[in-house]
């Protein structure tokens, strides 16, 4: 076979997956109507929420992916798109099975589970989130200052987010709604941006949402969809999500744009997401937000999010919620791992479109093979080099410090300063 005849083979299995991809739409799927939250209200928020799923026939997607299948062999290159077929259709038997403890199994798989290790064999997410909360429980008595306030209404963030996505993306820029139902207070696509109506934001959620949402999000979505040859890149899917949401976590890290609030409420998902797992019911993870937040609606929010699609009796959660941090986690690793392996020039790879880290060594395959196309939109921070590589090179040396001779040394000098100190 010649290399254009086998270049045609991958696109024909792109385009089949891509197809695949387009009745897979996992949020809108499992969200909840308003009159569910309307009605967990009225019942003074003692009783279970009653939610039902519209029905899901997983035959269609799954008798595509079955088509591209046929066409694929035993490369390096087939491997990847083995990985895409086999995500799509757990991804299709997912939402067939919502309401069900198959859902979570498929949720878990696809997404990862608090307790699962990480690439360096000993990390864990809910690890990261117990170590955060202890953090937070130890500064208490610290004056952190007041948080900025929640004043922003959504028609002034919509504002923010049109013209900083002009100014990234120009003709190309999304049209930013303003939408009174959202699985989130804020959610990006390659054509809309939109905004949940009843949603207050501070400054920080505001500088979040454009690095987070327009300048990551948007842009490998727009990057995705310029990938003609290789149109899988245009589909975010359960295999993509870890590392989407880690850059886009790591951007908000990047730029200053992440807070303790932010911080705590990425760590308290995946704490609630392990105390379903472990058995408790909508009601109790209900209430152990409330105990953070303070406020009954977005206590009532945070607790949908980890049981839209699951068990409301415990046991079988939604996991999506972990690949915060633990995408931030892998996403921070390999921009070291790349910098200090002389290997800079794959950050750009991350970008062209909807993939996950574990596909860099294909997709620089495929860009040698002229099948895919460098990204068109970076974000800021991702464009400046010199600073991003200078930080890199820095945070790279600092994990080979031996940690442990460190804080005996330090904890030696600070052993007579309380713990906590305003």
């Amino acid at each position: 076979m010649s290399m254009e005849q086998e270049n045609e083979r991958v696109r024909k299995v792109c385009d089949l997956l891509y197809s695949a991809s387009k009745s897979i739409r996992i949020l809108s799927h499992v969200s909840w109507s308003a009159r569910v939250r309307e009605q967990f209200f009225a019942s003074d928020a003692k009783e279970l929420p009653i939610v039902s799923y519209p029905s899901y026939d997983p035959g269609p997607p799954v008798q595509i992916v079955a088509e591209a299948r046929k066409y694929i062999r035993t490369s390096v290159v087939d491997a990847w798109l083995t990985r895409q077929a086999d995500i799509l259709e757990k991804s299709a038997r997912m939402l067939a099975a919502c309401g069900s403890e198959d859902f979570y199994r498929y949720a878990g798989e696809l997404y990862g589970r608090p307790a699962d290790v990480l690439p360096d064999e000993s990390s864990t997410s809910l690890a990261l989130a117990k170590q955060f909360d202890q953090a937070m429980s130890s500064f208490a008595a610290l004056d952190l200052g007041a948080p900025s306030p929640a004043c922003h209404l959504a028609s002034h963030v919509a504002e923010v987010m049109q013209t900083a996505s002009v100014e990234m993306f120009g003709d190309d820029a999304p049209e930013v709604q303003i939408v009174d139902e959202l699985s989130a207070n804020a959610l990006a696509g390659p054509r809309r941006i939109r905004i949940r109506r009843a949603a207050c934001f501070s400054d920080k959620d505001l500088r979040q949402l454009v690095h987070h949402e327009a300048y990551v999000h948007v842009a490998t979505s727009l990057n995705g969809l310029a990938q003609k040859d290789l149109r899988i890149l245009a589909a975010g899917h359960p295999g993509t999500t870890k590392t989407q949401e880690g850059l886009a976590v790591f951007a908000e890290f990047i730029t200053g744009s992440i807070d303790i609030d932010r911080m705590r409420r990425l760590s308290d998902r995946i704490l609630a997401i392990q105390m379903s797992i472990d058995g408790a019911d909508f009601l109790q993870v209900y209430r152990f937000f409330l105990e953070r937040v303070g406020t009954r609606e977005q206590a009532y929010e945070n607790a949908r999010r980890v049981f839209r699609g699951g068990v409301l009796t415990g046991g079988a959660p939604f996991t999506k919620d972990i690949v915060y941090l633990d995408g931030l986690i892998r996403v921070h690793n390999f921009l070291r791992v790349i910098v200090s392996t002389g290997k800079a020039a794959c950050l750009r790879l991350l970008f062209c479109g909807k993939l996950d880290i574990e596909d860099v060594p294909v997709l620089h395959e495929l860009t040698e093979r002229g099948l895919c196309r460098p990204p068109k939109f970076l974000p800021p921070w991702a464009s400046d080099l010199r600073f991003l590589l200078c930080y890199l090179s820095y945070s790279s040396f600092l994990n080979s410090v031996n940690l442990t001779e460190i804080k005996a040394h330090y904890r030696d000098i600070l052993e007579g300063i309380p713990q906590s100190q305003s």
